[in-house]
Protein backbone atom coordinates (compact mmCIF):
# COMPACT_ATOMS: atom_id res chain seq x y z
CA UNK A 1 0.00 0.00 0.00
CA UNK A 2 1.22 3.48 -0.89
CA UNK A 3 0.13 5.33 2.23
CA UNK A 4 0.34 8.89 0.89
CA UNK A 5 -1.50 7.97 -2.31
CA UNK A 6 -4.31 6.38 -0.32
CA UNK A 7 -4.37 9.32 2.09
CA UNK A 8 -4.79 11.67 -0.86
CA UNK A 9 -7.60 9.49 -2.26
CA UNK A 10 -9.53 9.79 0.99
CA UNK A 11 -8.71 13.47 1.42
CA UNK A 12 -9.62 14.49 -2.13
CA UNK A 13 -12.86 12.50 -1.98
CA UNK A 14 -13.84 14.41 1.13
CA UNK A 15 -12.62 17.75 -0.26
CA UNK A 16 -14.96 17.50 -3.25
CA UNK A 17 -17.90 16.82 -0.94
CA UNK A 18 -16.87 19.64 1.41
CA UNK A 19 -16.59 22.17 -1.43
CA UNK A 20 -20.02 21.20 -2.72
CA UNK A 21 -21.55 21.61 0.72
CA UNK A 22 -19.90 25.00 1.20
CA UNK A 23 -21.07 26.14 -2.23
CA UNK A 24 -24.64 25.39 -1.18
CA UNK A 25 -24.47 27.39 2.05
CA UNK A 26 -26.70 30.45 2.01
CA UNK A 27 -27.12 31.51 5.63
CA UNK A 28 -28.09 35.09 6.39
CA UNK A 29 -26.60 37.51 7.08
CA UNK A 30 -23.98 36.81 4.45
CA UNK A 31 -21.07 37.40 6.83
CA UNK A 32 -22.10 34.28 8.75
CA UNK A 33 -21.83 32.13 5.62
CA UNK A 34 -18.56 33.80 4.64
CA UNK A 35 -16.95 33.24 8.03
CA UNK A 36 -18.07 29.60 8.16
CA UNK A 37 -16.72 28.95 4.66
CA UNK A 38 -13.51 30.82 5.43
CA UNK A 39 -12.48 28.34 8.09
CA UNK A 40 -13.96 25.22 6.50
CA UNK A 41 -12.09 25.88 3.26
CA UNK A 42 -8.79 26.97 4.79
CA UNK A 43 -7.08 23.69 3.92
CA UNK A 44 -5.65 21.37 6.50
CA UNK A 45 -4.88 17.67 6.58
CA UNK A 46 -8.54 16.55 7.04
CA UNK A 47 -7.27 13.94 9.49
CA UNK A 48 -10.67 13.11 10.97
CA UNK A 49 -12.60 12.55 7.72
CA UNK A 50 -9.63 10.58 6.36
CA UNK A 51 -9.61 8.41 9.50
CA UNK A 52 -13.36 7.86 9.17
CA UNK A 53 -13.11 6.71 5.55
CA UNK A 54 -10.02 4.60 6.30
CA UNK A 55 -11.64 2.92 9.31
CA UNK A 56 -14.76 2.11 7.29
CA UNK A 57 -12.46 0.54 4.69
CA UNK A 58 -10.59 -1.34 7.41
CA UNK A 59 -13.84 -2.79 8.76
CA UNK A 60 -15.06 -3.78 5.29
CA UNK A 61 -17.68 -1.06 4.73
CA UNK A 62 -17.85 1.34 1.76
CA UNK A 63 -17.18 4.96 2.65
CA UNK A 64 -18.96 6.24 -0.42
CA UNK A 65 -22.32 7.33 0.99
CA UNK A 66 -21.06 8.14 4.49
CA UNK A 67 -19.76 11.62 3.61
CA UNK A 68 -22.35 13.48 5.76
CA UNK A 69 -20.90 12.09 9.00
CA UNK A 70 -17.40 12.96 7.79
CA UNK A 71 -18.63 16.50 7.14
CA UNK A 72 -20.15 16.66 10.62
CA UNK A 73 -16.77 15.66 12.05
CA UNK A 74 -14.99 18.40 10.13
CA UNK A 75 -17.57 21.00 11.16
CA UNK A 76 -16.94 20.18 14.82
CA UNK A 77 -13.18 20.23 14.37
CA UNK A 78 -13.35 23.56 12.53
CA UNK A 79 -15.57 25.15 15.19
CA UNK A 80 -13.07 24.02 17.83
CA UNK A 81 -10.18 25.67 15.96
CA UNK A 82 -12.09 28.95 15.56
CA UNK A 83 -12.87 29.07 19.27
CA UNK A 84 -9.40 27.84 20.27
CA UNK A 85 -7.80 30.80 18.47
CA UNK A 86 -9.96 33.39 20.24
CA UNK A 87 -8.30 35.95 22.57
CA UNK A 88 -10.02 34.37 25.59
CA UNK A 89 -8.57 30.96 24.70
CA UNK A 90 -5.19 30.49 22.94
CA UNK A 91 -5.20 34.00 21.43
CA UNK A 92 -3.62 33.03 18.11
CA UNK A 93 -3.67 35.39 15.14
CA UNK A 94 -2.87 32.75 12.51
CA UNK A 95 -4.30 29.41 11.46
CA UNK A 96 -3.09 27.36 8.47
CA UNK A 97 -1.04 30.29 7.20
CA UNK A 98 -3.92 32.75 7.17
CA UNK A 99 -5.37 35.19 9.70
CA UNK A 100 -7.50 33.37 12.28
CA UNK A 101 -11.26 33.71 11.88
CA UNK A 102 -11.53 36.38 14.56
CA UNK A 103 -8.78 38.40 12.88
CA UNK A 104 -10.58 38.20 9.54
CA UNK A 105 -14.17 38.73 10.72
CA UNK A 106 -13.97 40.06 14.28
CA UNK A 107 -14.25 38.24 17.57
CA UNK A 108 -18.05 38.23 17.84
CA UNK A 109 -18.54 36.94 14.30
CA UNK A 110 -15.93 34.22 14.90
CA UNK A 111 -17.79 33.03 18.01
CA UNK A 112 -21.01 32.86 16.01
CA UNK A 113 -19.33 31.05 13.10
CA UNK A 114 -18.12 28.41 15.56
CA UNK A 115 -21.56 28.14 17.15
CA UNK A 116 -23.15 27.74 13.72
CA UNK A 117 -20.71 25.00 12.67
CA UNK A 118 -21.32 23.04 15.86
CA UNK A 119 -25.09 23.27 15.39
CA UNK A 120 -24.77 22.34 11.71
CA UNK A 121 -22.75 19.27 12.64
CA UNK A 122 -25.54 17.94 14.81
CA UNK A 123 -28.23 18.87 12.31
CA UNK A 124 -26.34 16.65 9.85
CA UNK A 125 -25.74 13.87 12.38
CA UNK A 126 -29.40 13.80 13.46
CA UNK A 127 -30.48 13.64 9.82
CA UNK A 128 -28.32 10.52 9.41
CA UNK A 129 -29.88 8.79 12.42
CA UNK A 130 -32.93 7.76 10.42
CA UNK A 131 -30.84 5.50 8.23
CA UNK A 132 -30.24 2.83 10.90
CA UNK A 133 -29.76 2.21 14.59
CA UNK A 134 -26.04 1.99 13.88
CA UNK A 135 -26.06 5.55 12.55
CA UNK A 136 -27.85 6.67 15.70
CA UNK A 137 -25.11 5.11 17.83
CA UNK A 138 -22.43 6.75 15.67
CA UNK A 139 -24.06 10.17 16.05
CA UNK A 140 -24.37 9.68 19.80
CA UNK A 141 -20.69 8.74 20.08
CA UNK A 142 -19.75 11.89 18.15
CA UNK A 143 -21.76 14.06 20.54
CA UNK A 144 -20.09 12.38 23.52
CA UNK A 145 -16.61 12.91 22.06
CA UNK A 146 -17.23 16.59 21.34
CA UNK A 147 -18.92 17.64 24.57
CA UNK A 148 -18.58 17.90 28.33
CA UNK A 149 -17.16 14.38 28.64
CA UNK A 150 -14.73 14.88 25.78
CA UNK A 151 -13.15 17.73 23.85
CA UNK A 152 -14.79 20.57 25.80
CA UNK A 153 -13.72 18.99 29.09
CA UNK A 154 -10.17 18.76 27.79
CA UNK A 155 -10.17 22.40 26.70
CA UNK A 156 -11.52 23.42 30.12
CA UNK A 157 -8.76 21.52 31.91
CA UNK A 158 -6.19 23.00 29.52
CA UNK A 159 -7.28 26.51 30.50
CA UNK A 160 -7.31 25.57 34.18
CA UNK A 161 -3.73 24.32 33.93
CA UNK A 162 -2.35 27.34 32.08
CA UNK A 163 0.21 29.43 33.95
CA UNK A 164 2.35 26.40 34.80
CA UNK A 165 -0.33 24.81 36.98
CA UNK A 166 -0.98 21.07 36.88
CA UNK A 167 1.27 18.10 36.29
CA UNK A 168 1.66 14.83 34.44
CA UNK A 169 -1.78 13.45 35.35
CA UNK A 170 -3.48 16.63 34.13
CA UNK A 171 -1.43 16.62 30.93
CA UNK A 172 -2.39 13.06 30.01
CA UNK A 173 -6.07 13.79 30.75
CA UNK A 174 -5.91 16.87 28.51
CA UNK A 175 -4.42 14.75 25.74
CA UNK A 176 -7.11 12.12 26.19
CA UNK A 177 -10.03 14.56 26.16
CA UNK A 178 -9.04 17.67 24.21
CA UNK A 179 -7.38 15.95 21.24
CA UNK A 180 -7.83 12.21 21.65
CA UNK A 181 -11.61 12.04 21.85
CA UNK A 182 -12.23 13.74 18.51
CA UNK A 183 -9.48 11.78 16.76
CA UNK A 184 -10.89 8.56 18.22
CA UNK A 185 -14.43 9.54 17.20
CA UNK A 186 -14.17 8.70 13.47
CA UNK A 187 -12.67 5.28 14.22
CA UNK A 188 -15.29 4.55 16.87
CA UNK A 189 -18.08 5.74 14.57
CA UNK A 190 -16.83 3.43 11.82
CA UNK A 191 -16.64 0.50 14.25
CA UNK A 192 -20.24 1.14 15.35
CA UNK A 193 -21.44 1.28 11.76
CA UNK A 194 -19.63 -2.00 11.07
CA UNK A 195 -20.68 -3.54 14.40
CA UNK A 196 -17.03 -4.25 15.28
CA UNK A 197 -15.01 -3.99 18.51
CA UNK A 198 -15.53 -0.45 19.75
CA UNK A 199 -13.03 -0.64 22.63
CA UNK A 200 -9.91 -1.25 20.51
CA UNK A 201 -11.05 1.37 18.00
CA UNK A 202 -11.35 3.94 20.77
CA UNK A 203 -8.01 3.10 22.40
CA UNK A 204 -6.23 3.34 19.06
CA UNK A 205 -7.78 6.75 18.42
CA UNK A 206 -7.06 8.03 21.93
CA UNK A 207 -3.40 6.99 21.64
CA UNK A 208 -3.14 8.49 18.16
CA UNK A 209 -4.64 11.73 19.50
CA UNK A 210 -2.07 11.85 22.30
CA UNK A 211 0.69 11.28 19.76
CA UNK A 212 -0.72 14.08 17.60
CA UNK A 213 -0.72 16.50 20.55
CA UNK A 214 2.77 15.53 21.70
CA UNK A 215 4.13 16.22 18.21
CA UNK A 216 2.28 19.56 18.31
CA UNK A 217 4.01 20.38 21.59
CA UNK A 218 7.39 19.46 20.14
CA UNK A 219 6.77 21.45 16.94
CA UNK A 220 5.77 24.50 18.97
CA UNK A 221 9.24 24.30 20.48
CA UNK A 222 11.25 23.36 17.38
CA UNK A 223 9.16 24.28 14.31
CA UNK A 224 8.78 27.47 12.32
CA UNK A 225 5.68 29.50 11.50
CA UNK A 226 5.97 29.18 7.73
CA UNK A 227 5.82 25.38 7.93
CA UNK A 228 3.22 25.20 10.70
CA UNK A 229 0.98 28.01 9.44
CA UNK A 230 0.51 29.31 12.99
CA UNK A 231 2.48 31.01 15.73
CA UNK A 232 5.26 29.07 17.44
CA UNK A 233 6.80 29.41 20.89
CA UNK A 234 3.49 30.47 22.45
CA UNK A 235 3.22 27.47 24.76
CA UNK A 236 6.32 28.41 26.72
CA UNK A 237 5.48 32.13 26.69
CA UNK A 238 2.04 31.50 28.17
CA UNK A 239 3.08 28.79 30.63
CA UNK A 240 0.96 26.10 28.92
CA UNK A 241 1.02 22.57 30.28
CA UNK A 242 2.71 20.54 27.52
CA UNK A 243 4.82 17.43 27.10
CA UNK A 244 7.87 19.67 26.74
CA UNK A 245 7.13 21.60 29.95
CA UNK A 246 6.55 18.39 31.93
CA UNK A 247 9.17 16.04 30.43
CA UNK A 248 11.59 18.31 28.58
CA UNK A 249 12.18 18.07 24.84
CA UNK A 250 13.93 14.70 24.89
CA UNK A 251 11.41 13.32 27.37
CA UNK A 252 8.58 14.45 25.10
CA UNK A 253 10.19 12.61 22.21
CA UNK A 254 10.42 9.45 24.32
CA UNK A 255 6.75 9.85 25.27
CA UNK A 256 5.89 10.09 21.57
CA UNK A 257 7.77 6.81 21.02
CA UNK A 258 5.68 5.21 23.78
CA UNK A 259 2.44 6.25 22.10
CA UNK A 260 3.63 4.95 18.74
CA UNK A 261 4.05 1.55 20.39
CA UNK A 262 0.63 1.80 22.08
CA UNK A 263 -1.06 2.55 18.75
CA UNK A 264 0.53 -0.42 17.01
CA UNK A 265 -0.21 -2.76 19.93
CA UNK A 266 -3.88 -1.76 19.85
CA UNK A 267 -4.07 -2.27 16.09
CA UNK A 268 -2.77 -5.82 16.51
CA UNK A 269 -5.81 -6.45 18.73
CA UNK A 270 -8.28 -5.39 16.01
CA UNK A 271 -8.94 -8.87 14.64
CA UNK A 272 -10.45 -9.21 11.20
CA UNK A 273 -9.69 -5.62 10.17
CA UNK A 274 -7.25 -4.48 7.51
CA UNK A 275 -5.27 -2.04 9.64
CA UNK A 276 -2.40 -1.28 7.23
CA UNK A 277 -3.52 2.29 6.56
CA UNK A 278 -4.30 2.94 10.23
CA UNK A 279 -0.77 1.78 11.07
CA UNK A 280 0.58 4.11 8.39
CA UNK A 281 -1.33 6.96 10.00
CA UNK A 282 0.66 6.44 13.20
CA UNK A 283 3.94 6.87 11.36
CA UNK A 284 2.54 9.85 9.43
CA UNK A 285 1.56 11.67 12.64
CA UNK A 286 4.85 10.76 14.32
CA UNK A 287 6.96 12.08 11.45
CA UNK A 288 5.03 15.23 10.53
CA UNK A 289 6.66 18.66 10.44
CA UNK A 290 3.47 20.72 10.24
Amino acid sequence: MNFMKQYENYRSHFEVYLCNQCAGMAFEPQILTESMRYSLLSGGKRVRPVLFFAALDAFGLPYDGEEPLAFALECIHTYSLIHDDLPAMDNDDFRRGRPSNHRAFGEANAILAGDALLSLAFEIAVSECGRSGRHLLAAKSLAHAAGASGMVAGQSRDLLCSGRAGGEEDLLQIYRDKTGRLIAAPVVMASLLAEKDEKNAEEYGISLGALFQITDDILDETGNRSALGKSVGKDAQEGKLTAVSVYGLEGARRLADDYVRKCHETLRGMRGADTAFLAGMVDYVYGRDH
